[in-house]
């Protein structure tokens, strides 16, 4: 990671930089094209990160001037402690930004706001074949073993 990144909460200004992440991570989980998320979609979510009402929160990773990775996280309550706990939704970075420390200097970013606000865990999925990102994440975290399911609605 250079010296020059810095790890900041997203700014109203950063939303055209901000899109060009977003549509890459979307892109590469299938969302593109004709399976590409609804435009109203994506500014509900941006509408998200500033409204105080939200649990839902972003951050981006500036580099050198350019705003080359985010991450997204929420707080939510659960039935085992009394605190919340925080769930990392999306992680990305720009493809010229990957192996340079980006990803871990978010993941650790969203730790430190997470224990901040009285949280004491934090997780995070991601695609079984995502084997780069699992790499990192096994410094990280530990895989608690726990499958996820989904059910549509």
């Amino acid at each position: 990671m250079s010296d020059a990144t810095i790890i900041r909460p997203v700014r109203a200004a950063d939303f055209a930089a901000w899109s060009v992440l977003w549509d890459g991570y979307n892109a590469f989980y299938g969302r593109a094209g004709e399976t590409a998320l609804a435009p109203d979609i994506t500014a509900l979510t941006w509408s998200r990160f500033f409204d105080g009402d939200e649990p839902v929160h972003a951050l981006v990773a500036e580099c050198d001037g350019v705003v080359s990775g985010l991450a997204h996280y929420i707080f939510h309550r659960n039935t085992i402690m009394a605190g919340p706990i925080c769930y990392m939704q999306d992680l990305f970075t720009l493809e010229t930004a990957r192996g340079k420390g980006i990803g871990r200097a978010l993941i650790e970013a969203v730790s430190l706001r997470a224990r901040e606000a009285g949280a004491n865990r934090l997780y995070w999925n991601t695609h079984e074949s995502n084997s780069t990102a699992m790499k990192l994440y096994d410094t990280l975290a530990v895989r608690p073993g726990f499958l996820v399911y989904r059910k549509a609605l």
